[in-house]
């Protein structure tokens, strides 16, 4: 039997509990097929399938390309894997990462956004940052239905927060109440609208997704050059508007939010920082080291390679204090 409603959900940090709790709730007889995206390293052992198979009665796999998505399943993204649906059936893609992930939230949601329009349920669980909100806005644009944790509820509030920010969302309230509100809309026949032409932005967006090459895809018809470098390859950076919001994606097709840019680039100003005290470091041990060398014959220059070396000592000691004392680079209200 094919899935009349597609639910996809989106989570992070603190997401395993979350989805534990949700999915632990659901009925054995939930008329929807069931879509996950939890932020997972490349090397993560990809056990959550079996963690919400044993929470409740539904049964849970990771998801296998091209498989029919069936109404009470529960498809989990792959680690390094987006997950993304096509009418009826799932996908898997190795294309570019976004907003720092692979399974990224936003890919998922933008393809149920297409092919399920008003069918399409978006769940936004914990987590940091802000991957969801594109997504969960392409699904509210395209007559689906939006959901958010409340913040408040959450162990990491800010994805949430961000979605509540940028997308009117349908429904905000506790995790214990999200099941039954799922149960009883997956329940209802799909809303019969008007038919919303899907966006080209979000068309192009999903063939990057599924690994089309962005420019055959068509990026440059929806973006326009700004002045950054993408982190990941240093490749220009696209500067695309959807409502309210600033994206960006690279030639390549890697894509950020402002939030994700910004925490992209106050690592690499960080890490840019340690590699300059290691720097300096080393050269304080270089110094040292030559003058104990030269000591012995030539106190004058011994005195002036030590005299060096607490130079670079210095600037170690206050590099070293301005990182440490230094916050993270982010949009987000403190």
């Amino acid at each position: 039997m094919r899935t009349k409603h597609v639910v996809v959900i989106g989570a992070s940090a603190g997401g395993i509990e979350a989805l534990r709790e949700l999915v632990g709730k659901l009925p054995d007889d939930f008329r929807a097929a069931v879509c996950v995206v939890l932020h997972t390293a490349p090397q993560s052992p990809g056990i959550l399938d079996a963690i919400l198979s044993r929470s409740g009665p539904l049964p849970s796999h990771n998801a296998r390309d091209r498989e029919p998505l069936k109404p009470g399943v529960i498809y989990v993204a792959p680690p390094d894997f987006h997950l993304l649906v096509e009418p009826g059936i799932v996908r898997l893609s190795k294309g570019p990462r976004e907003n720092r992930f692979r399974p990224a939230i936003d890919p998922l949601f933008r393809s149920a956004a297409q092919v399920y329009g008003p069918a399409a349920i978006g769940v936004i669980l914990s987590g940091n940052l802000d991957d969801g909100t594109a997504g969960l806005w392409a699904i509210k644009q395209l007559g689906g239905t939006a959901i958010v944790q409340e913040p408040a509820d959450a162990l990491f509030p800010a994805m949430p927060q961000s979605a509540l920010r940028h997308v009117r969302v349908d429904h905000s309230l506790p995790l214990v109440e999200i099941p039954p509100l799922l149960t009883r809309l997956t329940a209802e026949i799909p809303a019969d609208r008007p038919e919303t032409a899907v966006p080209d932005s979000l068309d192009i967006e999903v063939k990057i997704a599924m690994e089309e090459t962005p420019l055959d895809a068509g990026l440059g018809t929806i973006s326009e050059p700004s002045a950054f470098a993408c982190p990941e390859c240093h490749g220009v950076l696209l500067q695309l508007k959807e409502g309210g919001r600033i994206r960006f994606r690279c030639h390549t097709g890697h894509a950020y939010s402002c939030e994700t840019l910004a925490a992209e680039v106050g690592e690499a100003v960080e890490e840019s920082l340690w590699n300059a005290i290691r720097a300096l470091e080393e050269a304080d041990l270089l110094m040292r080291s030559m003058a104990e060398h030269v000591s012995i014959h030539d106190a004058g220059q011994a005195a002036a390679l030590s005299a060096r070396a607490r130079e670079s000592k210095q600037q170690a000691d206050a590099l070293r204090k301005l990182v440490l004392a230094r916050e993270p680079l982010t949009t987000a209200e403190p």
